[in-house]
């Protein structure tokens, strides 16, 4: 299964204090553990939520609503996608991850949706086209 850990942000990353060489060296090492033992798929830190910006959707209406945004817990400030056997398994790794940030701060887990998981809703054409655009992605 695939799982999404993300990264918590915290005032400190909000700010965009850049990580210390030590915690950079600390996280390099985790991400080789990680990609040696085949989980690690992706994964990358996010600039401040000042710098981005939200799409917010009523109908057809479209409002781009500019960063910061509130509630600096809720937001996310990196992430991996790992492949794992089960959510045990993510848990036992993400327990072993440094601290990603200076102080206190949270990982989240959460299991990326697969084809089968959406049962009669996914149609064999629907299939087939996710079908193709992951081939499309797999060839970048």
């Amino acid at each position: 299964m695939r799982v999404i850990v993300m990264v918590k942000a915290t005032e400190e990353s909000e700010a965009g204090i850049m990580p210390s060489t030590e915690l950079m060296e600390a996280m390099g090492k985790f991400n080789e553990e990680l990609i040696n033992a085949g989980v690690m798929l992706a994964g990358e830190g996010l600039h401040p939520s000042s710098k981005g910006k939200r799409i917010a959707f009523d109908g057809p209406s479209r409002t781009v609503i500019d960063g910061p945004f509130a509630e600096t817990r809720e937001l996310v400030a990196g992430f991996w996608i790992w492949e794992v056997k089960d959510m045990a398994e993510a848990v036992e790794w993400a327990k072993r991850c440094p601290n990603p940030m200076p102080g206190p701060s949270e990982l989240e887990i959460r299991q990326v949706f697969e084809a089968a998981d959406f049962g009669d809703a996914l149609t064999p054409e629907l299939a087939e086209q996710e079908e193709r655009q992951r081939q499309k992605l797999a060839g970048h």
